[in-house]
């Protein structure tokens, strides 16, 4: 698999266009921000009533509605959250695109799934960094870069790589290396990933054992350093190392318990149940359950967010992490993606 460096990427592609970002959130702040100090004409577009509006302006930006936006720009990146992409995009975007006009995404929900599809004159890449934005931001400021993916899903113009080789070099991406893969399997692999290994995985697996240690009489404040807080040193020695270089930092006493105890806890009938989960993304349910959540208000969702802050272990880790000044305090009560 080639990986892109800079040497492979050209930002004159990019020179004399104007590239429109819309949405000033996580992504897209960071896209903005580093474009536009590689030397790219970058435009904001958000909604009216947009929170983010004086946020953008302040960093320097002309910031237009939305549809403006598209209509000034010739490169469009689409930094609004997947659910709220198919409105915004047949009342703002789809009736200012005309043809030769790029169309950006970070992820490739809205395309691969079809909740959105974009007219066949116009280009569609995509410039994913593997980070959240603050990441993407900080890596760039640092001169540095985080790993990127790009792909190629319309190509009319035939010159739609150059483009997202471009845009990914313009926001610091070909500094840490850029892979080429689809929009299907970026989505999928993206999707599965964050339900069953990142997010929901390991959310899942840290309350249940907390909850065997406390429901066995042990302390809840052991159980928080043995089953959360201790999990970023795991995670740190493997992210800097691999599985095998992780074991080799820890005990031989860890190590046998890892190889000897873990398979029983993550079996066969946990992978099975992941194959169920991969199944659910590849034929487009869990899509189509969650754009049906979102039309119906979110209630489930929130429903299950607001039990999950009220799970014990937050109660203790909040009390433990105040003992912590190395640990940078967080409110993210209300926090939401801006756009």
């Amino acid at each position: 698999m080639k990986v892109y460096t800079d040497k492979d990427a050209d930002l004159s592609v990019l020179k004399g266009k104007t590239c429109a970002v819309l949405g000033f959130g996580s992504q897209g702040h960071a896209h903005a921000l580093n474009l536009k100090e590689s030397g790219v004409k970058v435009i904001i577009g958000l909604y009216p009533g947009s929170k983010s509006r004086k946020v953008a302006a302040e960093k320097g930006f002309e910031v237009f509605d939305t549809g403006e936006a598209v209509k000034k720009a010739d490169v469009i990146f689409v930094a609004i959250p997947d659910t709220k992409q198919p409105t915004a995009f047949e009342k703002d975007i789809r009736p200012n695109l005309a043809k030769g006009k790029t169309l950006v995404f970070s992820h490739g929900f809205s395309i691969h799934f079809k909740t959105l599809v974009p007219p066949a004159d116009v280009d569609v890449i995509m410039v994913a960094p593997k980070g959240p934005g603050h990441i993407v931001r900080r890596q760039y400021t640092e001169g540095k870069g985080v790993p990127t993916l790009i792909a190629i899903y319309q190509n009319p113009s035939k010159k739609a790589k150059k483009v997202a080789l471009a845009w990914a070099k313009g926001i610091g991406g070909t500094r840490g290396g850029v892979i080429e893969t689809t929009f299907k399997e970026e989505t999928e692999t993206d999707l599965f990933g964050e339900q069953t290994v990142l997010c929901g995985g390991a959310s899942a697996l840290v309350q249940a054992g907390f909850e065997v240690l406390t429901e066995a009489g042990y302390a809840p404040e052991m159980a928080y350093f043995e089953c959360l807080h201790e999990l970023k040193l795991i995670v740190d020695l493997m992210n800097e190392a691999g599985i095998a270089g992780m074991r080799f930092s820890i005990s031989e006493t860890a190590k046998w318990g890892d190889v000897s105890v873990g398979p029983k806890i993550i079996d066969a009938s946990v992978k099975k149940r992941m194959k169920a989960a991969l199944k659910d993304i590849q034929t487009g349910k869990f899509a189509k359950d969650w754009v049906s959540e979102y039309k119906g208000g979110y209630k489930k969702y929130n429903a299950l967010l607001k039990a999950g802050e009220k799970h014990p272990i937050e109660k203790t880790g909040a009390k433990l992490r105040s003992l912590m000044p190395w640990i940078q305090k967080k409110n993210l009560k209300g926090a939401q993606a801006a756009y």
